[in-house]
């Protein structure tokens, strides 16, 4: 008998115990293919005590890729990574919040809007990083027989009011710009606008620095870059982690906001220097509105996606599809559903429908393993069912549209 072969049609040890050993329990042949044959699966892989240790290109976090239906991470690496992410994000929420109180009281003492915008911008990150790190504490929480997929999606839902508070934030601050324009009866303390803007720009520069990841030392996220790594890589697969992801996050929104300082405390040397020229300030902020809102449409978009189960970003139909006809036995494919539990934690749920004569449980380790090394799925259902003719003509069994 010829021992089955993996997608990339060279035998592996995987197989081999499959073929050789079709006739012991099904017990111990899920043993020996879980563990033994990860090394040949993947073998360019450092190994340790004969398995494979699938390392994250460039991170510290160490997936344990094996054909199992869930991607589990190594503990102590995970418990680092989280660790780091939730202390830089701490740290910078309460730089954040201690700040966004100084430049309130700083934007009521100057009388300056364009200065409450950029508090409100404030409380669009200090919202953000607040959000990653309950997320990050939630993740911990299990799941129960009323939450079976856990409290993932509690970070959605927060990310959710936190954008409907600042809409609310900056709609009043508009408002008061427009008064402010019509009547022309107001008064700008330039010095200390001047003073609260220039110090807003020192701490969100300091903010940056605690939240920069220098180098590629990190994956940032779901993006097609983070496929190709995948493809091209001889070490393996890179899996985006959400602790890295939330880290950047909050990164992006922080230079965000240095942008905004930067453009008050442009606004605030304008008026300085020409009192005249106030009107710089309601100005301002309009602008700056703006660009807080703009800044919150990608937050809403990633949210609706989530709530409607639409699929994650950065991963294609189409190519999970072809990764799993690749799979040597599998005919059709039907019933491929993808969908974001969160931004971070991608399911699959899949019928694969295999030849007469494929080994089911061979085809199902295979499957697993791809889609968990390739595109890093969070939890993968796979029913491995015999191909029948009328699967062609089988309405349920089409592909979505387009």
């Amino acid at each position: 008998m010829e021992p089955p072969t993996l997608a990339s049609g060279d035998p592996s040890e995987t197989a081999r115990l499959v073929g050789s050993q079709s006739g012991r329990s099904s017990s111990s042949l899920r043993l020996k293919s879980l563990f033994a044959g990860s090394q040949d699966v993947f073998p360019n892989l450092p190994s340790e005590n004969g398995h494979a240790n699938i390392s994250m290109v460039g991170l510290k976090m160490e997936p344990c890729v094996v054909p199992h239906c869930h991607l589990m991470p190594c503990s102590t690496t995970q418990s680092q990574q989280k660790r780091q992410a939730q202390r830089k994000l701490s740290i910078a929420c309460l730089v954040c919040f201690l700040f966004m109180v100084g430049e309130v009281i700083g934007g009521y003492l100057a009388h300056s809007l364009a200065i409450m915008t950029d508090a409100a911008h404030l409380l669009t990150d200090m919202g953000s990083m607040g959000v990653s790190l309950f997320s990050l504490w939630v993740s911990t929480r299990p799941a129960t027989k009323t939450m079976s997929f856990g409290w993932h999606r509690s970070e959605t839902l927060g990310a959710l009011a936190s954008v409907f508070s600042i809409w609310i934030v900056t709609g009043v601050l508009v408002y008061l710009a427009s008064a402010r324009i019509i009547s022309n009866d107001y008064e700008i303390e330039a010095s200390v606008m001047l003073g609260t803007s220039a110090c807003a720009v020192g701490v969100n520069i300091i903010m940056a620095y605690l939240l920069h990841q220098s180098g590629s030392a990190h994956s940032h996220g779901f993006s097609t870059r983070d496929y190709e790594q995948i493809e091209d890589s001889p070490r393996g697969p890179s899996i985006p982690t959400h602790d890295n992801t939330s880290v950047r996050a909050a990164f992006v929104h922080v230079v965000g906001d240095l942008l905004q300082s930067i453009g008050v405390f442009v606004a605030a040397t304008v008026i300085y220097f020409k009192p005249q020229c106030k009107i710089a300030d309601p100005v301002s902020t309009f602008l700056f509105s703006v660009f807080v809102l703009g800044s919150t449409l990608t937050i809403l978009r990633d949210v609706f996606r989530v709530l409607m189960e639409g699929t994650p970003r950065g991963v294609e139909f189409q190519a999970v599809k072809e990764t799993l006809l690749s799979v040597k036995g599998v005919k059709q494919v039907h019933n491929l559903h993808l969908w974001a539990l969160t931004l971070s934690h991608h399911v699959v749920a899949v019928h694969l429908a295999v030849e007469s004569d494929a080994d089911m449980e061979v085809v199902l380790q295979e499957a697993t393993a791809l889609l968990q090394s390739k595109f890093g799925f969070f939890s993968c259902t796979i029913q491995v069912e015999h191909y029948l003719d009328d699967m062609v003509t089988c309405h349920q069994c089409q592909d979505p549209q387009d």
